[in-house]
């Protein structure tokens, strides 16, 4: 088997193609340093506005203390414990027109949003009544809005319930996570009968905008200049429309559905704010051409490898030879299209970056082959073959869900043309080092080829050259 000039051939193809992932590992590292220059600067544009927003609320927040005494080593200990009692709305609803505006620096752009967002809120009579009882000091209530980063809020307008007008002030009593203001309120106020509050709130923010539906009904709609949303997180939109103008979205979910109530249910609790569910809409460039250059490079080994065996192929259908040098120049062209796509998409676009990246490529290999496989129809076709590939593989990005589909049938195309074209080939006249040393170039209608030719001393003697 070792002596066989297919077995050599094959190893050394096989080399040449492992040898190729070297760059193309390299450029794989390059896009993940890229990809990470381009979220230092959304960092940094959030790092001067706000970040992602999430609200919660409004809800009530009632502070108490007791007095709770337990024994040790049979002694009876006291200690004044701080809690709180939650009071979520019955109904909550949130309208709000975030406007995008794309900031950028450098070739990096970052979304960020701004709009007024309108909060109403009808409460239940609570009585309390079972924090009316001794041991027991019960705290100033206050309606909290908290959010994940209150530097976003640019105005709010007082609290309105009823006839009363109520100035919030900074600060939420919902955990450490959780910033935001809060409206003083009165035990009176709380224990009153059904009571609206309604206020406005201007709120800037990057990335993503999330609100948490506490309200035993709650509804959010949305309305924005955006035209690229990404509803994401645990509840989809019931009703969205998405054209080239922005999207318009409305959310709506219920205690029965999203039991968010339980949170909420024991007083010493301390949620996660951050882990709390929530309606959520992504206001960023839905198509990363990072992901896409990524992705794309994957497939690097497939094209590398079809261009090398149907080069295999040319060789054993025909007199000519390839030497292992021009299958290194060629796939060095290959790998040259990823380092394009990705320095042209980032100036361009993915598509145009594509469409620049792989008929540079194509054209220079095409140039080349002409020459190497000694005529510019040789050439044409395998740059046209080369382009058909491409085509497919921009497909195969563009289409997740039929990924797979295209793939498999690329690879059946792709098997039933090998075999096809090798059904009569006699693989033991291609392992026959006697095939070559026995060839001349005095075939009439074939030019010798001086990659082609074989030296007198190797006729002479009978030796065998892997590639001549």
């Amino acid at each position: 088997m070792f002596k066989s000039v297919l077995f050599w051939k094959l190893a050394t193809l096989l080399g040449l193609i492992l040898l190729m992932m070297i760059p193309k590992e390299m450029l794989l590292n390059a896009i993940y340093e890229r990809s990470g220059y381009r979220q230092s600067v959304i960092d940094k544009v959030s790092d001067s506005t706000s970040r992602s927003q999430k609200i919660l609320g409004p809800l009530i927040v009632v502070p108490y203390s007791e007095w709770v005494e337990s024994e040790v080593d049979g002694k009876k200990q006291g200690q004044r414990v701080s809690r709180h009692r939650y009071l979520l709305p019955e109904v909550m609803t949130v309208k709000g027109a975030p406007d995008v505006e794309v900031r950028q620096l450098g070739i990096y752009k970052a979304q960020v949003y701004q709009g007024e967002l309108y909060f109403h809120g009808q409460f239940e009579p609570s009585s309390l009544s079972d924090l009316h009882r001794e041991g027991v000091i019960i705290g100033t209530p206050s309606l909290v809005l908290a959010l994940s980063d209150s530097r976003g809020i640019q105005q709010i307008s007082p609290l309105k319930i009823g006839s009363t007008k109520i100035n919030f002030e900074p600060g939420a009593f919902l955990g450490r996570a959780a910033q935001g203001v809060h409206a003083p309120l009165t035990l009176e106020q709380v224990q009153q009968g059904k009571f609206d509050v309604d206020f406005n709130m201007t709120l800037t923010g990057t990335n993503s905008l999330s609100v948490v539906p506490v309200g035993r009904s709650s509804e959010l709609t949305l309305q924005s200049n955006w035209p690229h949303p990404n509803f994401v997180g645990e509840f989809l939109p019931m009703q969205r429309k998405v054209d080239e103008n922005g999207f318009s979205a409305h959310w709506s979910s219920n205690w029965l559905a999203n039991s968010m109530n339980i949170n909420f249910a024991a007083d010493s609790v301390r949620f996660d704010f951050d882990e709390l569910p929530a309606f959520t809409t992504s206001l960023i460039e839905p198509v990363d051409h990072y992901q896409l250059t990524a992705r794309a490079i994957k497939y690097a080994i497939l094209f590398i490898g079809l261009t090398f065996f149907s080069f295999f192929l040319f060789e054993s259908l025909t007199s000519l030879r390839v030497h292992p040098i021009q299958y290194l120049l060629v796939g060095a062209a290959l790998v040259l299209f990823y380092l394009m796509l990705l320095a042209f998409s980032e100036h361009l676009g993915f598509t145009m970056a594509y469409v620049i990246a792989s008929l540079s490529c194509s054209g220079l290999i095409a140039i080349y082959l002409s020459a190497v496989l000694g005529g510019w129809l040789r050439g044409v076709l395998f740059a046209c073959g080369l382009l058909l590939l491409y085509g497919v593989l921009y497909g195969l990005l563009q289409s997740e869900d039929n990924a797979l589909l295209l793939g498999s049938g690329l690879l059946f195309i792709i098997l039933a043309t090998v075999m096809l074209l090798t059904r009569r080939l006699d693989w033991y006249q291609v392992a026959n080092p006697q095939r070559f040393t026995a060839q001349t170039c005095s075939e009439p209608n074939i030019e010798p080829m001086p990659n082609a030719s074989i030296s007198a001393e190797s006729k002479a003697t009978g030796a065998f050259r892997l590639w001549k």
